[in-house]
């Protein structure tokens, strides 16, 4: 319970004087779990990731967990924003669990990154928002798990990479074809071909994080911007903010015309809600909206 103590206390801090309280949704040591926040923060929830001694590397066990948290989220419409983070202290996820690898064999070793290749295939389609808080080495497959989420910020000392052609392999996680979309192709091809670890500033200079801050005493200074990041999120309406991400994500997979096409179904699922009605209504009478989800 010591990281949900860490949690709440990181919270606190970031918002002095609002009501908190975390919901952990799952018990026990558990490697990988989903906490809520509630009081003004109602809205968000956190996929916690706690392996300690193995640096948050992508066991079996960490792997299986994962999916089930993801899968507990996902139809979830109440959870208006994911933020991915972990619990210890200077690291995000080192990635895989080179131990566990090596008693693979070669078939076993292509089925797990099969496995791990889903998992982030089902972080990117999680209906809401996701943000990756990375406060330390998100490595390997680690970096490929927050570049399967929506938006990325991290404290300005952290260090990224995909370093998978140092261990004589290549991003089999979903890391080649996501960073090559997000950056560009050469660049793409250059942070891979040399393995090369970068630090969040550069990070963000190149695109790779939407924001890098400089890191606290404390070592959440990246967790403590995707809050405020979520918090931005949080008003606005939510079944509009899931058929936008759809939308992007989906529409970049196709050529123009038919990413047109989808973005004329997504729109179509808004029009009849009430929240675009009370979007209207709020207009006109110069108030805040209050967005249900309905």
């Amino acid at each position: 319970m010591g990281s949900l103590v860490r949690l709440l206390v990181g919270v606190q801090r970031a918002l002095p004087g609002s009501v908190w309280a975390v919901r952990r949704l799952s018990s026990g040591a558990s490697e990988v779990y989903a906490a809520r926040l509630d009081g003004s923060n109602e809205g968000i929830a956190e996929i916690i990731m706690s392996r300690p001694h193995a640096r948050n590397s992508l066991g079996k066990v960490f792997v299986s967990e994962f999916f089930d948290t993801v899968d507990s989220l996902r139809h979830d419409s109440s959870v208006r924003v994911v933020v991915v983070k972990s619990s210890i202290p200077g690291i995000f996820c080192a990635g895989a669990d080179l131990k566990e690898r090596a008693q693979m064999d070669n078939a076993e070793v292509s089925l797990f990154v099969q496995q791990l290749r889903k998992l982030m295939s089902e972080i990117a389609a999680l209906p809401m928002p996701t943000i990756a808080a990375v406060d330390g080495f998100a490595l390997g497959g680690g970096l490929e798990l927050a570049l399967a989420c929506d938006l990325r910020v991290a404290a300005s000392s952290a260090k990224m990479g995909l370093i998978e052609t140092t261990r004589g392999l290549l991003p089999g996680a979903g890391g080649s074809q996501r960073l090559p979309r997000l950056l560009g192709i050469g660049l793409a091809k250059e942070l891979i071909f040399t393995g090369r670890q970068i630090d969040g500033t550069e990070a963000q200079h190149i695109g790779l994080v939407n924001d890098a801050v400089p890191q606290n005493e404390e070592g959440d200074a990246a967790y403590l911007r995707a809050l405020e990041l979520a918090q931005e999120i949080l008003p606005q309406a939510p079944v509009a903010v899931r058929m936008a991400k759809l939308a992007m994500n989906r529409g970049i997979e196709v050529d123009i015309a038919s990413g047109m096409a989808i973005e004329a179904m997504c729109y179509g699922q808004v029009i009849p809600t009430k929240d675009r009605l009370e979007g209207m209504s709020a207009f006109r009478e110069k108030r805040q909206p209050h967005y249900t989800g309905k």
